[in-house]
Order: C-alpha cells, then sequence, then structure tokens
C-alpha cells in the first residue's frame, strides 16, 4: 500500500501541472526581477532564488483566505512548492561560468596597467610641486582633487550559464533559467487589435461614403504633417549653411536642433534655436575660441572638470585671504579700542587733576582775602584809637 502511494505521488508529480501551479509560474515569470543571457547559444532569461522566495512571500497566495489556510506562510513552504515546479520543468538550475580572458586581453590589460602607473607617477610629481607652492594659510585646507578618492571604474564581470547537474531549488544566490514562457495579456490584446485593423484595412471598399472621405483627409493631413516635417528640415540645413558661410565658421547657428535626433516628439522640437561661436575672442590669435550655447534664447556655458575644480580652489583661496584680511581687521579695532580708551582715561586723569588745583587756589585765594581784610579792620580801629588819644589829648 506504501509502495502504491509513493507511485502515485511519482506520478502526480510528473504529470501536467494544476491551474494553480500555473498561476504561480506565470506570477513569478511576470513579477520576479529577470536578467537576459545567452545560453547555449541562445538567448535566455534567469532570475536568483532569493527574489523568486521574496515574490512568492508578497503574492496573494502567502495572505489567508476565509476558510483556507496561506499556500505559502514560510520561507521553507516556498521552497518545497519551487522544487515542485523545477520538476515539472517550468524552470531550470544553471550554473554560472566566469569566462578566461585571452591572451591578447591580458596583454592589453598589462598595458592599460603600465600607462596608468606612468599617469600616476606624473600626477604625484605635480601634486608634490603644487604642494610646495601652497602658503601656511592653504596648507590648513587640502585641495578637493586630493581629499576626493579615484573612482575606478567599474568593471563587469562577464560570465555564461551552464547547465547544473543538481537540479533542486535553493535558497540564495542560485540562478535558475526560465523554460516556461506565456504569452502576456497586453502581447495577446495587441495582436488581436492588429488583425482587426488588417481585416478592416482590406474591407475599405465595403465601408460606408463618410468614413470612407474621413479616412481620405485624415491620410491627406499625416502626409502634408511628414512632408513639412521633411521640408523643415531640409530648410534648417540650408540656413545653417548660409550663416556659417557668411559669418566664415564662426557661428554654428541651428534651428530646432533636435527635429532628427532620436528623442520623443516633445523634445524634437525645444530647445527652438542653439548657437555656438567659435571665433576668436579678445583680438588675440592664442587664445582658445569659448562656446556659448544658447537653448530657447538663454546661454548655457558649459565648462570642463578641470576649470571647475581650478575655480573652485581659487575660490577656497579668496575665502582664506578675505578671512585672513577679516581677522586682521578685527584685531587692529580692538587695538584702536584699547589705544582710545587709554587715551579717554590719560584725559580723564588730567581733568581731574586741574579741577583739583583749581580748587586749590580758589581755597588760598578766599584765605589771603579774609587776611588782608581783618588787617584792615586792625588798621582801621589803630587810627580810630589814635584819633581819639588825640582828641583827648587836645581837649
Amino acid at each position: 500500500m506504501a509502495e502504491r502511494r509513493r507511485h502515485k505521488k511519482r506520478i502526480q508529480e510528473l504529470s501536467e501541472p494544476t491551474k494553480e501551479e500555473k498561476a504561480v509560474a506565470k506570477y513569478m515569470r511576470f513579477n520576479c526581477p529577470a536578467k537576459s543571457t545567452n545560453m547555449m547559444g541562445q538567448r535566455v532569461d534567469y532570475f536568483t532564488a532569493s527574489k523568486a522566495v521574496d515574490c512568492l512571500l508578497d503574492s496573494k497566495w502567502a495572505k489567508a483566505k476565509k476558510g483556507e489556510e496561506a499556500l505559502f506562510t514560510t520561507r521553507d513552504s516556498v521552497l518545497d512548492y519551487c522544487n515542485r515546479l523545477l520538476k515539472k520543468q517550468f524552470f531550470h538550475r544553471a550554473l554560472k561560468v566566469m569566462k578566461k580572458k585571452s591572451e591578447k586581453d591580458a596583454k592589453k590589460d598589462k598595458k592599460s596597467k603600465g600607462d596608468s602607473g606612468k599617469e600616476e607617477d606624473k600626477k604625484g610629481k605635480k601634486d608634490k610641486d603644487k604642494k610646495k607652492e601652497v602658503t601656511d594659510a592653504g596648507e590648513a585646507k587640502k585641495d578637493k582633487s586630493d581629499d576626493s578618492p579615484k573612482k575606478k571604474k567599474e568593471v563587469k564581470k562577464k560570465f555564461k550559464l551552464e547547465l547544473h547537474e543538481e537540479q533542486l531549488f535553493l535558497d540564495g544566490n542560485e540562478v535558475y533559467v526560465w523554460i516556461y514562457d506565456p504569452v502576456h495579456f497586453k502581447t495577446f490584446a495587441m495582436g488581436l487589435v492588429l488583425v482587426i485593423a488588417v481585416i478592416a484595412a482590406t474591407l475599405f471598399p465595403l465601408w460606408p461614403a463618410e468614413m470612407r472621405v474621413g479616412v481620405y483627409y485624415l491620410s491627406v493631413a499625416a502626409g502634408c504633417f511628414v512632408a513639412s516635417i521633411l521640408l523643415l528640415a531640409i530648410a534648417r540645413c540650408i540656413l545653417f549653411l548660409l550663416i556659417w558661410l557668411v559669418t566664415g565658421g564662426r557661428h554654428h547657428f541651428w534651428f530646432l536642433p533636435n527635429l532628427t535626433a532620436d528623442v520623443g516628439f516633445i523634445d524634437s522640437f525645444r530647445p527652438l534655436y542653439t548657437h555656438e561661436y567659435k571665433g576668436p575672442r579678445g583680438g588675440g590669435a592664442g587664445k582658445k575660441a569659448k562656446e556659448d550655447k544658447d537653448a530657447g534664447g538663454a546661454d548655457e556655458a558649459r565648462k570642463s572638470d578641470s576649470e571647475k575644480k581650478d575655480e573652485e580652489e581659487e575660490d577656497d583661496e579668496e575665502d582664506d585671504k578675505e578671512r585672513k584680511s577679516g581677522e586682521e581687521e578685527e584685531e587692529e579695532e580692538e587695538r584702536r579700542s584699547d589705544t582710545d580708551s587709554e587715551r579717554k582715561e590719560e584725559e580723564g586723569s588730567q581733568h581731574s587733576n586741574g579741577n583739583d588745583f583749581e580748587m586749590i587756589t580758589r581755597e588760598e585765594l578766599d584765605q589771603h582775602t579774609e587776611e588782608d581784610e581783618d588787617e584792615d579792620e586792625e588798621d582801621k580801629e589803630k587810627e580810630e584809637r589814635k584819633d581819639t588819644q588825640i582828641h583827648v589829648a587836645q581837649s
């Protein structure tokens, strides 16, 4: 009995997939992030196991319905279900094999490394010379070019896929290649609309007269629009050529520069024009020509990274100078304020001394005047006494 049950399970596993399994596989096919590559000379889509497990845990089958349990509750349950899908050949396990570099590529890498080493040595010498020329104020701030880490070019490692010997679904970074490729609803709908349009076009003579007249006018309008675009493209080339010849190749003026570019319909009509001046400026023949581009009447000056770095360094130096000058001015102001306060104190002390002297002199004068008055009174009394004595003697 047990052997029969096992046999039935094996038959069920190898039999055709159920509707639920097809629905889950279809959901994975259109919602799980996948990448495309070549395998055995064919273009295939592959996905990683961890992303597939996360995708199914976020699906509707991971949520319990009324009266029913959720199909996916844990990562282990998802792994068991994906193993069933793998056995029913919805996808198969693959192995990443890194491609070996050929002798030519190895030689090119060596040459590029040697050239890069020489360039780095030259840059190092230049940096040393610059550091020697930098002043004490500039030493406080290092150049941004030295501080910024060198961005290494991220080289993508090339690999190829091969069929894995052990066909198991394991959680992690394992790679699985899709075999199941259902037709998406959008592609089905577009194909159906295309077939109906072709049939309707073949039955054009049977259309009503009003519809045929309307389609005629629409086709004429579409033809005029296409012809106007072509004429406009030719006219802008002629206008550019005329301006270029008249100015001797100094002015490059393009009307609707993105008209024939690989952009959207609206972006092909903007900016309205661009202007480039490629002649010498400032009268010097040895000076390099500067390019000014006008996009919709606005000038857009594009500078290289080296010029931007130079400008940033100059701005930093100017900031340092301004800070130093500001600090010196503050120190001078403090000194002036100190000297002014000292002068004021000295003047105050002198003024106070002068006032004291004036007070002393006034008191002395008062005393002298009082003494003089007393002496005068005494003299008067003596004279009066003498007069009285003389009168007494005469009498």
